[in-house]
């Protein structure tokens, strides 16, 4: 009995690992099949395909780099940091319409919901549009102001969301321009 409990036990991790694997190859071959039906916390695997482009010009470095919380209650960095001088124009970053420009919590904000659902917000940015205006990829939507906290000089900080309120899920806006490789990990330690 011990050798059948044995054999169903090599049996059963062998059935595990397929699965695990069919699974990962479904999971993936279906966020680079439906760009618009994201996962949570990817973006679209082919953003410049789709319409999106820096929200700097000329292509800004990054200061500060997208670092999600593990739980969504947890401090952490919810975008990406561009680095630029005050003053600088501010650009969408696709075509939307203007869902909120004005202060948050003594922040100037823009934020704009674009036709695919997802939501990008710029801060801190002083608004040159006005809520329910229509913007394409590349129209200045303000200037940047300098004291985003975290930044030695003046930085934009770019995120971009899925959702509202408990239901947001943010994802790294760089996505979008295609710089982030999606890669799966093991489930289990010495899955390769």
């Amino acid at each position: 009995m011990a050798a059948t409990t044995i054999v169903d036990m090599a049996l059963w991790r062998a059935f595990h690992r397929a699965t695990t694997t069919v699974v990962a190859a479904v999971v993936t071959a279906s966020i680079l099949s439906a760009p618009w039906t994201p996962v949570a916390g990817t973006a679209p695997a082919s953003g410049t395909d789709q319409g999106y482009g820096w929200p700097l010009s000329p292509v800004p470095s990054v200061v500060r780099r997208f670092e999600p919380p593990s739980q969504r209650w947890l401090a952490g960095h919810r975008g990406v940091d561009l680095a630029a001088p005050a003053g600088s124009v501010v650009r969408s970053a696709g075509d939307g319409i203007v869902h909120f420009s004005g202060q948050v919590a003594g922040k100037p904000v823009v934020s704009i919901r674009h036709p695919d659902g997802l939501l990008t917000t710029y801060e801190p940015v002083t608004g040159s549009v006005r809520e329910g205006a229509s913007v394409s990829r590349g129209s200045p939507i303000g200037v940047l102001d300098s004291g985003h906290a975290g930044c030695r000089s003046a930085c934009l900080h770019w995120g971009a969301r899925r959702g509202a309120g408990a239901s947001a899920v943010y994802f790294d806006p760089l996505a979008l321009l295609g710089l982030v490789r999606v890669r799966l990990k093991p489930l289990q330690p010495g899955d390769g």
